[in-house]
């Protein structure tokens, strides 16, 4: 079993353009949030998965969780509240790529609660974006990422920095920094990288096994501990935009390492340049079907048979 920890949210998605002048597009919703995507991409893939979160009762927390359970994602962890769901406005750029304006004052993922038990059998937990952000849940988001590392449990972050939900920079890259010694697994891409500063081996030093960079449509990097160092191009593709991508690439880590029983440090440690390559090319396939489709819509295993 994989647990994703993080926030539910809903995309507002711009359909088209906006006309003439004064006129604003359409905005459609799409379920979303970081975390959100990955756990759905997971149980698109067929991995065990769980969400660990806190989902408004209002219509649009209903689709949230009607979207996980349609993808086969354990909802038993996810407590509800009566606050609205955070809302991130999107504007797709010439090139797809997304950016995202948020309203989260007083929404229900923001209340999070560090839970007393987690399902049983959890070998792996995944954690980032605003949930590690926003208090007072991004306190009990660390708390449970620091309490589920503390028993051995593989544990993966992907920082997805939003840097205008950001309000100190210098203090939440400190608080980054104090995260590492938790991680087996950290993936971010190289926008994020730019933005904490350090390099793969500054943060290897620090606690994780490895350290996946992506460079969008050029492809993702490794680094190991154990010295592995490669990269893999991405996959072509005509991008429709990029929502979603770098969630899927979660994902699809988790999901190739689980298939290559090496979902513990240990095991992760002992993968050689040969099963890196195909866990990370499977990723990047992954990732090049989410792009070619509007919005976050990770794909089906069936879609990667032989992948």
């Amino acid at each position: 079993m994989i647990v994703v920890a993080g926030e539910a949210l809903i995309d507002l998605v711009p359909q088209g353009t906006a006309g003439e002048p004064g006129r604003l597009p359409v905005l459609a919703p799409r379920l979303g949030g970081g975390p959100y995507n990955t756990a759905v991409a997971l149980g698109r893939l067929g991995s065990p998965v769980a969400f660990c979160s806190r989902v408004s009762r209002d219509a649009f927390g209903e689709a949230l969780l009607d979207g996980l359970r349609a993808a086969g994602v354990d909802v038993s962890p996810v407590r509800r509240g009566p606050e609205p769901t955070t809302l991130a406005v999107a504007s797709i750029g010439a090139d797809g790529s997304a950016g995202y304006s948020f309203y989260v004052e007083g929404t229900a993922d923001r209340l999070f609660e560090t839970p007393a038990r987690l399902p049983d059998g959890v070998r792996a937990m995944s954690f980032g974006t605003c949930s590690l952000v926003l208090e007072p849940g991004a306190s009990a988001y660390e708390e449970l990422m620091r309490r589920s590392a503390a028993r051995g449990v593989f544990t993966a972050l992907d920082p997805n920095v939003r840097a205008g939900l950001i309000p100190d920079a210098d203090a939440y890259r400190a608080r980054f920094k104090s995260w590492l010694p938790s991680v087996s697994l950290l993936k971010l891409s190289q926008e994020d990288a730019d933005w904490l500063g350090g390099s793969p081996h500054e943060w290897l030093s620090a606690g994780p096994a490895a350290v996946v960079v992506t460079h969008g449509g050029d492809g993702l990097s490794l680094y190991t501990r154990g010295g592995v160092e490669l990269r893999v191009p991405g996959e072509r593709v005509d991008v429709v935009d990029t929502i979603g991508a770098g969630d899927t690439v979660n994902a699809a880590l988790l999901h190739g390492l689980s298939a290559r029983d090496a979902l513990s440090v240990r095991a992760a440690d002992a993968l050689d340049a040969a099963g890196w390559t195909e866990v990370l090319r499977f990723a990047a396939r992954a990732a090049a079907l989410t792009c070619s489709r509007a919005g976050a819509e990770p794909p089906y295993a069936a879609e990667l048979a032989g992948a």
